[in-house]
């Protein structure tokens, strides 16, 4: 895997993603000297923010999901919210991005809700995750194995439950894209 400053990362959102979880892991991978790019269904020049009760920052859009090449990127990088994944979870192109992502054997990071996008692309089942706690039913429905955590990563998937978790949340990503090794069922 490549050092940090030689890793392309991809953020994929939509509008009402949790402003802290996009926010952070771009500003501190960007700071780190990764090429941080973000993707957003068709359309969306930019996406807007939620910010605790109310609409946050709007951010510009790199590029559609559906133009992805997974081949171009070493890390994806999922932040949650209650809008976002939501939306993302019923959009054919997020999810196929999510599932070859996984099958190339990249990087994906989920926080918070975001893992409802794991789900959908079939990427749960027998894993150890964490999350928002409301997901813990439907992580196990899918077959995996929920662990309150700040920071668990399996294989190479990483997922966190909260914005207060986003130091070890981005410390792992970090880690991960610069390491060989794939530890299961491990907190970071």
């Amino acid at each position: 895997m490549p050092s940090i400053n030689e890793a392309r990362v991809l953020i994929m959102a939509s509008d009402g993603f949790e402003q802290s979880e996009l926010m952070v892991p771009l500003e501190r991978l960007r700071a780190a000297g990764a090429k941080v790019e973000i993707a957003a269904p068709e359309g969306q020049p930019q996406i807007k923010g939620w910010s605790e009760k109310n609409w946050g920052l709007k951010v510009p859009v790199d590029c559609e999901i559906a133009a992805v090449d997974v081949d171009d990127y070493d890390a994806l990088v999922l932040p949650g919210g209650q809008m976002n994944p939501d939306n993302l979870r019923v959009n054919d192109d997020a999810v196929a991005l999510v599932q070859e992502f996984v099958d190339a054997g990249k990087v994906v990071a989920a926080i918070c809700h975001a893992p409802w996008l794991l789900i959908e692309a079939d990427a749960v089942d027998g894993r150890c995750l964490t999350s928002w706690p409301s997901l813990r039913t439907d992580i196990e429905n899918a077959g995996g194995e929920w662990i309150d955590k700040d920071v668990v990563l399996d294989e190479r998937i990483i997922t966190s439950r909260s914005p207060k978790d986003l130091d070890a949340f981005v410390a792992a990503i970090v880690k991960a894209i610069e390491s060989e090794d794939a530890p299961t069922g491990e907190a970071a």
